[in-house]
């Protein structure tokens, strides 16, 4: 893999229909961030061969409202990534099997995941490694599996839409 995309679900709902956590929709702000941080993180050369979505309502609404941004790609809703820590996001990302991966999921392991990959402290590494809001993308690459990660591009829907 040499392209990892982190994308935070967008704002959700406080609640939800059935009262589970699960369960909970976008709300507005969230269905008008998701595509504007989409476009820009394809504007920034996000192009994942595979997306790896979890199955919580809102994830699957982010990534319905991000998908036109990107070229058609194969999409699968992995129920394991629903509130699942770092090792487990970055652990099914490699076993997608393809150059280019992006995962949609939740905090805290998205921001931890994020953190643990930006360790060379830049400015914007340091960026990323301060907070990690709703409807965020982070694009990863290296040159090879050997390689470490360095942290391409960080956005934010504050960030596009300026």
């Amino acid at each position: 893999m040499r392209q990892l995309v982190l994308f935070r679900h967008a704002k959700a709902a406080t609640d939800s229909d059935t009262g589970e956590d699960v369960d909970r929709a976008l709300a507005p702000r969230g269905r008008s961030d998701a595509p504007v941080t989409a476009k820009a993180l394809a504007e920034a050369g996000a192009d994942p061969q595979i997306v790896l979505v979890s199955g919580a309502r809102r994830t699957r609404e982010t990534w319905e409202l991000a998908a036109p941004a990107f070229r058609p790609t194969t999409v699968h809703f992995v129920d394991r990534l629903y509130l699942a820590p770092a090792d487990v996001l970055l652990r099914l990302a490699e076993e997608a099997g393809v150059e280019r991966v992006m995962v949609v999921a939740h905090n805290p392991g998205i921001h931890e995941l994020a953190s643990r990959l930006a360790h060379r402290m830049n400015a914007l590494e340091l960026k990323v490694r301060a907070k990690f809001p709703t409807a965020a993308g982070a694009i990863f690459t290296r040159k090879d599996e050997t390689s470490s990660w360095k942290l391409q591009d960080f956005i934010t829907p504050k960030d596009a839409a300026d």
